[in-house]
């Protein structure tokens, strides 16, 4: 199908490859080379669609956001060229983060105002939650660990994005990473003097954000990088609860959201999300590492000790835990993002006490002598592993699920995979295609990932503490600040790896294969 633009169009479908619309006239190619495909959406003051670049090899996707004036007065067009411009600066600013989509051109034409963006294919959060159900406390855990980083990332660069919400949350299908997009409410600049009472209305409704989601101190134009922070908290009331605001109740003597009793009981995921949605602005966080950091202290660990169940996958029955050796030794404990309290010992002294508990009672294999060629992980009884396919593996990740130890893994392909901060603990993962994975502050340890295809992939920060990686294909892989003590490097390949930081010994790497490329765990290029 090609669609037409023109907003007054009475038909704007036409037959697919059609020069001018049928209806109206107008010309169906934009700047001769964007066709539009199909609408996505249309607020007060814009719409978008998707649409096919035909200028380029395979014709790919793209977004055009057609932001549209609300009258033709001159000043009417001055604020949305400013809203335009505005919107096309940020993106073109900080576009260049992966969970951020790209700005690729901008123009305006016939008093029309485009923006070409990247295309991010996958579900909004709003379509997950009426497809799957709501969230359990530990998804929503785990959505605000992976979407914290990402605000705190936009708000130093002085960006607040005003419209938080599920709509604007995508999860992209290629890796399940989680992607804000649209920002089009960005720090509002419009100059209320010159507008008269009808004006002002329409472009502020535009630029104000979405009511419900958008703080008083929002709704009043006066936002704060702490508004976005409100917004998520709203966003994860409709996680858990499935309410949107309006089917909520506020206290009207506080303007406070009554949503407490919509949640499952957690004193702490309570109290961290009652901050963030504190209507007083100098009580509420004031930044996304605040929130992530509140997250992390001893009360959350203390639920994880419980085990945490992901509600919408029955099949998931084991907790989340930190990476650890069995041994119970917690000196070489790799650091969690953001942290460096002693919740991580505390999460990690709870994980040796049951993997002792489990040997000790025969629920684990004893573990047998590291030697030539007889992998660790390969000493395991394959029927004390569980399988998995690489599409129930990646389902079970979106859900929430951080704990696949002792699952049998080997041969799957996960090129490009989004699985940071998992436990694949004693998991098989023999031969398993992960090259470019993130694999950021996960724990290998006494895996099996004998060839293994890690690849450019991203080890950082992760546990490989008496993990087999004989022969594995570590070429430009990043293993920065990795834990490798007692790890088996024979034969693996590290030419052009990064290892600054890294715990690992000479004598280790003499049996691995590197060159002028690889970094040393000192920081310098060479051999080794």
């Amino acid at each position: 199908m090609s669609y037409c633009l023109n907003p007054t169009c009475p038909n704007p479908e036409n037959v697919p490859y059609s020069h001018r619309c049928q209806s109206c006239g107008s010309r169906l190619l934009l700047r001769d080379r964007y066709r539009v495909i199909k609408p996505l959406g249309q607020g007060g003051f814009g719409a978008t669609f998707l649409a096919n670049d035909q200028a380029l090899p395979g014709e790919p996707s793209c977004v055009i956001k057609q932001l549209r004036p609300s009258g033709s007065a001159p000043h009417i067009l001055q604020m949305a060229r400013e809203l335009f411009e505005r919107e096309a600066k940020t993106l073109g600013r900080i576009g260049n983060h992966p969970q951020l989509p790209r700005l690729l051109d901008y123009f305006e034409d016939q008093e029309q105002f485009y923006l070409i963006q990247e295309y991010i294919s996958g579900s909004t959060l709003q379509q997950e939650v009426k497809q799957n159900g709501t969230f359990s406390e530990a998804g929503v855990k785990q959505f605000l660990s992976e979407v914290l980083p990402l605000l705190e990332y936009i708000h130093k660069n002085k960006v607040i994005h005003r419209d938080i919400k599920p709509a604007n949350l995508i999860r992209r299908t290629q890796d399940a990473r989680m992607v804000i997009i649209d920002f089009g409410a960005v720090k509002n600049q419009v100059s209320q003097a010159a507008l008269n009472l009808s004006e002002q209305t329409a472009l502020t409704a535009y630029a104000i954000g979405t009511p419900g989601f958008a703080p008083p101190e929002q709704m009043a134009m006066r936002p704060v990088y702490a508004s976005d922070i409100y917004a998520l908290g709203v966003t994860c009331i409709y996680l858990l609860s499935g309410k949107t605001p309006k089917d909520l109740d506020y206290n009207p003597k506080t303007g406070e959201i009554v949503w407490e009793h919509l949640v499952p009981p957690n004193d702490h995921l309570m109290s961290v999300l009652r901050k963030m949605l504190d209507v007083s602005v100098r009580h509420r966080y004031q930044s996304a590492d605040e929130v992530l950091r509140a997250l992390e202290i001893e009360p959350y660990l203390e639920s994880l000790a419980q085990g945490l169940l992901v509600k919408s996958d029955p099949n998931v029955k084991e907790a989340i835990y930190p990476p650890v050796d069995n041994s119970g030794n917690l000196d070489h404990i790799p650091a969690a993002s953001n942290s460096g309290s002693s919740a991580a010992q505390v999460a990690a002294a709870i994980r040796a006490r049951r993997a002792k508990n489990a040997e000790s009672d025969g629920s684990l294999p004893v573990k047998k002598k590291f030697g030539h060629n007889s992998g660790i992980g390969s000493q395991r009884q394959n029927h004390q592993q569980r399988k998995l396919n690489a599409q129930d593996l990646l389902t079970a990740y979106i859900k929430g699920r951080r704990d696949f130890s002792l699952h049998n893994l080997s041969f799957l392909k996960l090129p490009g995979a989004d699985l940071s901060n998992t436990n694949f603990h004693s998991a098989q993962l023999q031969s398993t295609h992960l090259q470019g994975a993130n694999l950021h502050n996960s724990d290998f340890s006494r895996a099996n990932l004998v060839r293994a295809n890690l690849r450019e992939a991203n080890i950082s920060k992760a546990y490989f503490n008496h993990a087999d990686l004989e022969s594995a294909d570590l070429r430009g892989a990043d293993l920065s600040e990795a834990y490798l003590s007692n790890a088996n490097l024979r034969g693996a390949n590290l030419c052009g790896a990064n290892l600054t930081g890294a715990k690992v010994s000479d004598d280790q790497l003499g049996l691995a294969k590197t060159n002028w490329m690889t970094i040393r765990p000192n920081g310098k290029r060479g051999l080794l």
